[in-house]
C-alpha cells in the first residue's frame, strides 16, 4: 500500500477513486495526564516515553487506515492528512486520526 500525504503520486496515474478512508487510535488517561503533568518538568528536553507513545497510536492509525483502502480494493491512499485532538473528560485522552483518499493506481 502506498501512503502519500499529496493528492497525486508522480509518475502515476490514478485510475480509480474507491473514497475516503480513516484509522484512529485513542490514548488512554493515564498517558497523557501524566504527559501534561511531566510536560513542565521538560525543559529543553523530549520525552521518549511519549513519543514512544505516540508514534505507536500514529501506527495503529496507518495500519486501520491501509486496511480499510485494501478492503475497497485500493492500491493507494493519497491525500492524507493526520490530526492529534484530546478527547474524553477534562481532556484525559489523545485520538490519533488518519484520513485520505483511497485510490487504485
Amino acid at each position: 500500500m502506498i501512503l502519500s500525504t499529496t493528492p497525486t503520486l508522480e509518475g502515476k496515474s490514478i485510475r480509480e477513486y474507491k473514497g475516503i478512508v480513516v484509522g484512529e487510535a485513542i490514548l488512554g488517561a493515564n498517558v497523557f495526564r501524566d504527559l501534561f503533568a511531566g510536560i513542565r518538568d521538560i525543559i529543553g528536553g523530549r520525552s521518549g516515553a511519549y513519543e514512544k507513545e505516540l508514534a505507536k497510536a500514529r501506527e495503529i492509525a496507518f495500519d486501520e487506515l491501509s486496511e480499510r483502502a485494501e478492503k475497497l480494493g485500493a492500491n493507494a491512499v493519497v491525500g492524507i492528512d493526520i490530526d492529534y485532538e484530546v478527547v474524553g473528560q477534562n481532556g484525559s485522552m489523545l485520538m490519533v486520526s488518519i484520513s485520505g483518499t483511497a485510490v487504485v493506481i
